[in-house]
């Protein structure tokens, strides 16, 4: 299992949101590279991107941001925010990010996913599922739709997506601890890789992680304000 931290980018800052709300900021540095530098320094062997500024107001001023980390960097990186067409998701690749994120255009076109899978390959291509009260959640966790993270992932799974990227919009941001049943449920059911995000905080929600089989964890906040120790949650993510 890998440990992902997170960097989440808005107005050109790394920044940790409650709940995905814009208006609340957990945390806010000044340059993404350097906070992304230094997680690779103390150990991390994959770093997670989020452009949120083109996530949520479709603007595309952190891409340049975005493409220097993924260039410079000399561990693998996955990138999401506002990827909505496989010329995105193309351009990233070539950018030089390990595998990209589609989130809302995965979900309301799954043709998408088929589509760029066949241009970069599956293990390229990662989907994310948002889940509120046990149903996917879409255009930044606005938009309620009828259906199970299964159900979607099943689809999608068999469109070509390569992984999963699991977040339960629940407990994303409060720092109060993950909701095991439900990333379970996921992992039993599908046959790619899942991630899971959101509600980390402390060491024994990484081993609970470990137990059930995800790939990885994308931890954000609880590194950021210091609950957890990045180096002891590799230790841990590797059996130690």
């Amino acid at each position: 299992m890998i440990i992902i931290p997170a960097v989440d980018i808005k107005d050109r800052k790394c920044v940790q949101l409650i709940q995905g709300d814009p208006k609340k900021k957990l945390v806010e540095l000044e340059d993404p590279l350097k906070v992304a530098e230094r997680w690779v320094d103390e150990g991390a062997e994959m770093i997670h991107v989020v452009d949120l500024d083109r996530a949520i107001y479709q603007r595309d001023t952190n891409v340049d941001i975005v493409k220097e980390i993924v260039s410079t960097l000399e561990v693998p990186v996955q990138v999401g925010g506002g990827i909505r067409s496989v010329e995105d998701g193309i351009d990233l690749i070539d950018a030089g990010a390990y595998r990209v994120i589609l989130g809302t255009s995965a979900v309301k076109n799954p043709k998408i996913v088929e589509e760029l899978s066949k241009e970069v390959g599956k293990k390229r291509v990662m989907v994310a599922l948002d889940s509120k009260e046990g149903k996917v959640v879409i255009k930044g966790w606005k938009e309620r739709t009828e259906y199970s993270p299964v159900d979607i992932g099943k689809i999608l799974e068999k469109k070509g997506a390569g992984s999963i990227l699991f977040t339960d919009v629940d407990v994303e941001g409060l720092l109060r601890g993950v909701k095991i049943e439900t990333v379970k449920i996921l992992v039993d059911e599908l046959n790619i890789p899942v991630v899971a995000s959101g509600g980390v905080s402390t060491y024994e929600d990484i081993i609970k992680l470990k137990d059930i089989g995800v790939e990885g964890i994308v931890i954000g906040s609880a590194l950021y304000k210091n609950l957890l120790n990045l180096k002891k949650c590799i230790e841990i993510s590797k059996g130690g």
